[in-house]
This record gives C-alpha cells, sequence and structure tokens, in this order.
C-alpha cells in the first residue's frame, strides 16, 4: 500500500529548517549552516540514486531508518569518510527530522526509527605538544625578509600565544587588534563564545610591526592572503607545513612530527600556565 506525505512537503519542512529554525531562531554560525548544507546536498544525491527521486518530489517517510543507515555506509565505505564526519553528518540528519516532527507528526513513527540510529564510537587520537625548543624553532622558521614569511611569523606566534583555533584566527580583523594597542586580540568563538585574550610582549612587537603591512581598513583581515583575502584553514596549515620543515633543520625532533593548528592549540593549553613557557 503506498504511503502518503504529510501535509508539509519535505522541501518545504527543509527550507524552513534552514531559513527558520536555524538561522532566525537559533541564529547557528554560517559555519554551521555550511556543515548542514553539506549533509543535505550528500544526501539528496544518495537519495536520488537509490529512489530515483529528486528533492522536490521527496516525501519526508522516504528518509527511513534504513535508508539513512544505508546513507552513512555510503559516506564511510564509498567516500571515505571518518567515523567523525560521518556522526557530524548523522547529527545533523537528527536536528532536522526532531524539527520535522513538530510540523509533520504524521511521519513521527519513521521520525522515531531514524532517531534511534545511534551515533558510532571511535578511538580519540592522543593530541601531542610540542617542547619549549621545538616551539622557539617553529616560530623562528618562516622568513622575515619576505611579506608572506613576516605574517606567518606573526600568526604562528598569535596562534601559539592564544591558543586559538583557526577559524577564530583567520577571522580576526585589524579594527578588533587596533583597539587594544595589540595588547590583546578578540576572538569569536564556537556557539557565539566571546573572549579576549591578553597578549605577550613579543606578540605585540609583532603586530605592531605587521599591521603598516596590511590594508588600513578597519575590516581588513589581520592576516591576509596575497589577494587581501582572508587566509584560509587550508592556507594556515600549509603555511604551518613549510614552518615545521623549515625548523625541522634546526630541530632534529621536529623532523616525520606531525604538528597541525590542533598541536598548537593543545601546546598552549598544556604549557600557558608554566612562566617559563612565556614568551618574553
Amino acid at each position: 500500500m503506498a504511503r502518503s506525505c504529510p501535509e508539509k512537503t519535505f522541501a518545504g519542512l527543509l527550507q524552513d529548517f534552514f531559513c527558520n529554525r536555524l538561522l532566525q531562531q537559533r541564529r547557528v554560525s554560517p559555519h554551521t549552516v555550511a556543515s548542514y548544507r553539506d549533509t543535505f546536498r550528500l544526501l539528496l544525491r544518495f537519495v536520488d540514486q537509490i529512489l530515483g527521486k529528486p528533492a522536490a518530489k521527496l516525501c519526508l517517510v522516504d528518509l527511513d531508518a534504513p535508508l539513512i543507515v544505508a546513507f552513512l555506509d555510503h559516506l564511510e565505505i564509498d567516500r571515505h569518510s571518518s567515523v567523525r564526519s560521518r556522526n557530524v553528518r548523522l547529527a545533523a540528519i537528527r536536528s532536522f527530522l526532531q524539527y520535522a516532527a513538530l510540523q509533520a507528526p504524521t511521519a513521527l513513527p519513521e521520525i522515531q526509527r531514524v532517531l534511534a540510529i545511534p551515533q558510532k564510537r571511535f578511538d580519540r587520537p592522543v593530541v601531542g605538544f610540542l617542547t619549549r625548543t621545538e616551539v622557539d624553532a617553529l616560530l623562528e622558521a618562516p622568513d622575515s625578509g619576505t611579506w608572506s614569511g613576516r605574517r606567518d611569523r606573526t600568526l604562528l606566534t598569535a596562534l601559539y600565544n592564544t591558543g586559538a583555533r583557526v577559524s577564530e584566527i583567520i577571522a580576526v580583523r585589524r579594527a578588533e587588534i587596533e583597539k587594544e594597542r595589540c595588547r590583546a586580540m578578540y576572538l569569536h568563538g564556537k556557539g557565539r563564545k566571546d573572549r579576549v585574550v591578553p597578549l605577550w610582549k613579543k606578540t605585540t612587537q609583532l603586530l605592531r610591526a605587521w599591521l603598516p603591512q596590511i590594508d588600513s581598513a578597519p575590516q581588513q583581515p589581520l592576516f591576509p592572503n596575497h589577494f587581501g583575502q582572508p587566509i584560509t584553514r587550508s592556507g594556515v596549515e600549509k603555511r604551518l607545513q613549510v614552518a615545521v620543515e623549515v625548523a625541522g633543520e634546526r630541530c632534529p625532533s621536529l623532523r616525520g612530527k606531525k604538528v597541525s593548528p590542533h598541536v598548537l592549540r593543545h601546546t598552549t593549553a598544556c604549557t600557558c600556565c608554566s612562566p617559563a613557557w612565556i614568551l618574553p
């Protein structure tokens, strides 16, 4: 027997979820919206391949538990997504269906079955940290004789000083550092949790020397690329790897060591309470 569609169409519910629930009611960050958007792009493409139904013709009850489980398996097996990524996609789908259950109660039985799909457990790797010698070598690695080298040295020093996430550091604007005369940095964190982090004397000196080398507009990114746009997450990771390779020549313990922005953030968390670690 054919199943009937709920009163509200799937397309209408999805639009309401993004426009009303996420943006107006919850006011989530652009990063969250982008993550949810990518999840449903992947899901709708998969559903079209399996059911032969484009998004405009889908019913909410088409998204049953077996289909969602197949989609999650597809992410891991065919797209080689990590378990963490799989769980992020499942969380986005759950969030939508929890909203949809209130708007289309006739689909509640199917929705409950999907909501019962568990997150997949995985081993969390231990995050390492750098020694003081390794940190010193890393921060000295960028070539101060070039514009990009001066930017990288200032960027890496600010990351170590503040323990900022990459998303936080690349979002800093010139005006936010100037109003504190380079003595503190405003960071806009996850979940709209903003904070102000005091800067060490060395960091302040580097920032004051760096500001004349970028555009004077207040909303200018503090760490731009060569086109004046904010350096990207992948750009920060690449510049960090270049610095690690150069620093490895001076500090052999860095050779072959995996150093990510998160490792640098973890180093700050592990060592900032020790006065011997603070840059002069």
